[in-house]
């Protein structure tokens, strides 16, 4: 497959390394300690984590999934937006101000209050990994494409570029570096996506109408287009869905650290106010502009087409497709950069997250029990930042094809049955026992995964199996309850067990 390789993009992108370098490398001289390469020292202040915390949404999948599901789709494509937003809502109602008075610098330690300490950062941490290198290989995805589309490179060879980029981010500049990587990443976000939402309007007289009916017009789903049912999905599925990102987002690691970048639980509400508002901005463009306009000015287009029909790269690059189409190639430069100063700030985000959970809550909290000096833990860490750059690496390449946001459904899904329920039992449920707090993680998780393994979207697209063993693909519907339901049940066993022994 050839693409061709524009100068401005290419100029765009180095320039967007060279920001984000130079901010890894101001940060590094302040991020000496565990406090501040964890959470950044609590110094940051509700603007300036509300838009990092929109930065962590705000992924590779939305900007590249979402434009190209929509391609395929349609309406359909919505069903992974809205959901986002009431999850932020009850992060805000919920979860916020417990955990930033609660715990220290994961979530892992707020699930522990109470509770034996060691068995639930084992099972919180297994879930932490679970969950956040799905999350890696969504965006390592998104990074090969862009790359290959940049430079005409192997994608092999563009997501280990990611992978060694992030690497140093997060190994050096800590959660400090990674929050300003994302405010500065969030900000071109929400600028580029603006210029080139005009740039598309402006194709159709500003007109919305025009541009849906064009899009209609060249779309094999017609005037459904614009109408729920594209993915195909059951109600079961729908509702699943829905499940997964509403109760996923509050549980999500790398989004939950943020609570503790922030010196108290007020500030951590307000900076959730400030991401939310930036979020509904871009889900609006990008749902409601940006994919019809894909569709409109990408489909049968010979210049973005591959011999066999498809579209270069993959439909996660239809929205550089719609860029150089609309706005040429300065335009595209932009957006490119944008799209890799986006997955630069993810990764580093999760790559925090990932590498306090094998530092922070296995190593000091489980094999140290507590007794590893700062020194130690701050080595630990950095290493642990190379295992799950290795480990993105690898899982990238393995899953080139998918689409991202689809597998961010399904990531959201390990959140919401495994993280979530240990997260909300344990800060309001007085009566949680340890026994029920990780019998019921381990339900959740070994659900969660199970489920999507022998389901369409591992066994079929990943694995190539003709049919798969159930048709869920979406397993949040029955992991979730199942979840909640075996802490109850656990918990009750255990303190009846107890009366009848006394």
């Amino acid at each position: 497959m050839s693409f061709t390789v524009s100068p401005v993009a290419i100029v765009f992108f180095f320039a967007v390394i060279a920001v984000t370098l130079g901010i890894t490398y101001w940060a590094a001289k302040r991020s000496h300690t565990t406090s501040e390469l964890y959470a950044a020292g609590g110094r940051i202040n509700a603007w300036q984590n509300g838009w990092a915390v929109a930065g962590d949404i705000l992924s590779a999948a939305v900007l590249l999934g979402g434009v190209g599901m929509f391609f395929t789709s349609g309406y359909d494509a919505v069903l992974y937006a809205f959901p986002v937003l009431m999850g932020i809502v009850i992060a805000l109602g919920l979860v916020a101000g417990p955990m930033r008075r609660l715990g220290r610098f994961t979530f892992t330690d707020a699930a522990a209050i109470g509770l034996s300490p060691v068995p639930i950062r084992i099972i919180a941490a297994l879930s932490t990994l679970a969950v956040l290198l799905m999350y890696l290989t969504a965006q390592m995805l998104g990074a090969g494409g862009l790359i290959q589309i940049l430079f005409g490179i192997p994608f092999a060879v563009a997501v280990t570029i990611v992978g060694l980029l992030m690497v140093i981010y997060v190994a050096f500049g800590g959660m400090l570096a990674t929050t300003w990587v994302q405010i500065t990443k969030a900000v071109l976000l929400v600028t580029g996506i603006s210029l080139l939402g005009i740039l598309a309007l402006a194709q159709t007289d500003f007109s919305l109408d025009q541009l849906y009916a064009r899009a209609i017009s060249v779309h094999r789903l017609g005037a459904n287009l614009m109408q729920p049912g594209g993915l195909g999905l059951s109600r079961i599925e729908a509702t699943s869905l829905t499940m997964a990102f509403a109760f996923g987002i509050p549980g999500m690691p790398h989004l939950l650290m943020r609570f503790f970048t922030v010196p108290d639980p007020v500030t951590a509400r307000r900076s959730l106010v400030v991401g939310i508002s930036v979020m509904a901005f871009t889900f609006v463009l990008i749902y409601l502009v940006l994919g019809p306009a894909g569709v409109a000015f990408v489909t049968d287009n010979p210049a973005f087409a591959t011999a066999s029909g498809g579209v270069q790269g993959g439909t996660n690059m239809v929205v550089l497709h719609l860029a150089r189409s609309v706005g040429g190639d300065v335009i595209f430069g932009l957006i490119a950069a944008v799209a890799f100063a986006t997955i630069l700030a993810v990764v580093s985000g999760i790559t925090v997250a990932a590498a306090s959970a094998l530092s922070h809550d296995l190593y000091v909290h489980v094999f140290a029990r507590g007794r590893a000096d700062e020194r130690r833990e701050t080595i630990i860490f950095r290493g642990s930042c190379v295992v799950i750059g290795a480990a993105g690496i690898g899982l990238g390449i393995a899953f080139q094809g998918q689409n991202i946001l689809f597998l961010t459904g399904l990531l959201f899904s390990i959140a919401a049955s495994s993280c979530f329920p240990m997260l909300v039992m344990a800060m309001f449920w007085s009566r949680l026992t340890t026994a029920g707090a990780v019998a019921g993680g381990a339900v959740g998780l070994g659900l969660s995964v199970g489920l999507i393994i022998i389901g369409p979207s591992v066994w079929v697209q990943v694995l190539g199996n003709a049919v798969a063993i159930i048709p869920l693909s979406q397993p949040a519907i029955i992991s979730v309850p199942a979840a909640f339901a075996t802490m109850v049940i656990v918990s009750w066993l255990g303190r009846r067990t107890k009366t009848v022994l006394t």
